[in-house]
């Protein structure tokens, strides 16, 4: 009998944000995979269970089969992408027997035996209780690592990006066009360009371009109709998606799909969305001057990082105007606009210029345009679900644009 695979969102995921505001949390991206990615391999048919106001959108990208009758493996969708966890999905599922696998104050997965009714319309704040009201026996370890708050994403690129890497590269489209480097369909290499794989293989997606006196340094990968700019230097444990522009200095750092960093500038330690634009000369800090452990603030909370690493998150559709400097742990939200100094964390939908003085709001009906002809320059033609999906974050962030008068903490 097959079994059904449902990747869940929870009720947790305000502390993901702004990463998990626009997007499933099962889309988040980490060394050259999502959990979608992930599931995929374990099953040819997955369905989910998403916020309401992300259904939508989520059915544009990512295909969802009605579950069918039969035992079911729940996962939580803030699993760590990490590839290894392909073949563990596997087993439990062929093993077909019942557990529950709590990490922390979540569930992290849950097997439901053949026979076990499943409720009709389940959903991000439901299938928790659902499945702690199933009884199942408790697992006897914990089989998956969960991503609780954006700067874990960071936290365990590292630690998965060996494997997933060496997957990649492993995928029949990938000619090893160098030692250690391999390249898909249609991939634009100069010989000016210098590879650097002793640590780890470099993945070129098709149509990657690369531009001259480039400096690539492995384990990385470049996502497909992706360009660098000449003179660049992408370094090691750095993610990019696909149709982005990379320039500058970047390293172990992801960048989501059609964002740009085509300038000059640092990005270090970073997680960076969708349709961002970093401006020319935009900088972050990823280490303090003390050598110290980074501490965050975080929807109201102080929170220990365990890193000595960590630069920052930008959310979706932000952007930095030129010779931005974004300080140590900072966290940027949803289509907000930055200059100057960002020396404390910065709310959706926010223009942030405290350096002169300036902080206000950035209107639903600005954002909307901006995003209109932001996807027009890369051929993308915006929908009301696109819109839909502005209004409803932009309603849902209003309580942010209050910034602290305290002093920035550095």
């Amino acid at each position: 009998m097959n079994c059904n695979l449902v990747l869940f969102e929870d009720h947790c995921l305000a502390d993901m944000s702004p990463v998990t505001l626009t997007r499933p949390a099962f889309a988040v991206s980490s060394a050259a995979y999502n959990l979608y990615d992930v599931a995929r391999m374990a099953s040819s048919e997955i369905s989910y269970i998403v916020r309401d106001y992300l259904a939508k959108s989520a059915l544009r990208q990512f295909p969802a089969a009605a579950p069918a009758g039969g035992p079911t493996l729940f996962l939580n969708a803030s699993v760590v992408p990490d590839v290894r966890y392909a073949e563990k999905i596997r087993k439990l599922m062929a093993a077909g027997r019942p557990f529950l696998c709590p990490v922390g104050q979540r569930v992290a997965a849950a097997f439901l035996p053949s026979g076990t009714p499943l409720p009709s319309g389940l959903t991000a704040e439901s299938v928790t209780p659902f499945l702690l009201n199933c009884n199942l026996p408790l697992a006897e370890s914990e089989h998956f690592a969960l991503l609780d708050y954006p700067f874990q994403i960071i936290a365990h690129l590292k630690k998965v990006f060996p494997e997933n890497i060496r997957l990649k590269a492993a995928e029949k489209k990938f000619a090893q066009v160098q030692p250690g480097v391999y390249a898909g369909k249609d991939v634009q290499i100069p010989h000016s360009a210098v590879f650097h794989a002793e640590q780890g293989p470099i993945v070129l997606d098709d149509g990657v371009r690369i531009l001259d006196f480039t400096y690539f340094q492995g384990p990385l990968y470049i996502g497909p109709r992706s360009r660098v700019i000449e003179h660049a230097s992408v370094k090691e444990f750095s993610s990019i998606g696909h149709t982005c522009k990379v320039g500058g200095e970047v390293e172990c750092s992801i960048i989501e799909a059609y964002s740009n960093k085509q300038h000059h500038g640092f990005l270090g330690h970073a997680y960076i969305g969708s349709w961002v634009n970093l401006g020319a000369g935009t900088s972050n800090s990823d280490l303090k001057n003390t050598y110290g452990e980074i501490r965050i603030e975080h929807r109201g909370r102080r929170l220990d990082t365990g890193m000595q690493f960590f630069g920052c998150v930008i959310g979706d559709f932000s952007k930095s105007a030129i010779n931005t400097s974004i300080f140590t742990g900072k966290i940027i939200g949803v289509s907000s606009m930055l200059y100057g100094y960002v020396s404390q964390n910065v709310p959706s939908f926010c223009n942030y210029a405290k350096s002169f003085g300036q902080v206000t709001e950035c209107t639903l009906e600005q954002a909307i345009v901006t995003q209109k002809r932001m996807f027009a320059r890369r051929n993308v033609q915006q929908s009301e679900e696109d819109v839909a999906l502005l209004t409803r974050v932009f309603d849902m962030t209003r309580d942010e644009r209050t910034l602290s008068a305290e002093l920035p903490v550095l």
